[in-house]
């Protein structure tokens, strides 16, 4: 079973702690009470710092459960406040390395659509405008190498739909590979959704210095070693 020392630590500070959430791990308890990141952050820094009673951690924003990469944490509620706040002023840019099964028509785009979730079945879906409790959901793509049957895409958000990447590249017909709930007849399959969170970009809350922190995902295993991911990392996700 995981524990807070199988995730790795990029940056910590006396406002926030910046991590590498594994596969597979909820960003915070759920139903399935499976060890989730909120909470063995929290052992992390009981157990660090030797604090009694509860210890204070802010989830600022959220990765899917099958998605890993980078997250940041708030250490102290002021800095859960002004992250907040960079995530509603659009100061917050999080990108995305993604697998996709196919090539989109377009290299390059962008995605606009509407969507609904239902909250019974954890599924989302796209939407007409106009339909109650849809979600505009809004990011850009670009195809940086392909492979066979399958491609490199690097994805920008505009907004933090639930499931948005995936629901939108299923609906253009090249879902991420290994995603067994959306991608249909379409699916590659893979021992992760091969969804990753690559680069979050932030104010710091207290110094307002430009925060940037990188991971990527494991190129030794499918689909990630289909292609030259130590080439891209030499070039500034953009």
């Amino acid at each position: 079973m995981i524990t807070y020392k199988d995730i790795p630590i990029l940056y910590e500070d006396n406002h926030i702690l910046v991590v590498v959430k594994p596969f597979r791990v909820p960003s915070q308890e759920d139903a399935t009470k499976d060890p989730d990141m909120l909470t063995l952050l929290k052992e992390y820094l009981k157990e660090t710092y030797d604090k009694p009673g509860n210890v204070f951690l802010g989830l600022v924003h959220r990765l899917d459960r099958p998605t890993g990469g980078v997250m940041v944490f708030a250490k102290t509620s002021k800095a859960a406040a002004r992250l907040t706040e960079s995530i509603t002023s659009g100061e917050f840019d999080k990108k995305y390395l993604a697998v996709l099964s196919g090539v989109p028509a377009e290299k390059n785009g962008r995605l606009d659509n509407y969507l609904f979730k239902d909250e019974a079945r954890n599924v989302v879906t796209v939407v007409p405008m106009g339909i109650k409790g849809a979600k505009r959901a809004v990011l850009d793509y670009k195809i940086i190498e392909k492979k066979d049957n399958i491609s490199l895409a690097e994805i920008y958000l505009y907004t933090g739909r639930s499931h948005q990447i995936r629901v939108q590249t299923a609906h253009i017909g090249c879902p991420v590979v290994g995603d067994v709930k959306y991608a249909g007849d379409k699916l590659v399959n893979a021992e992760n959704l091969a969804l990753w969170s690559a680069e979050i970009r932030f104010p710091h809350p207290t110094k307002k210095d430009i925060m940037v922190f990188r991971a990527f995902p494991d190129d030794t295993v499918f689909p990630w070693n289909a292609f030259d991911i130590e080439r891209h990392l030499s070039v500034k996700i953009k």
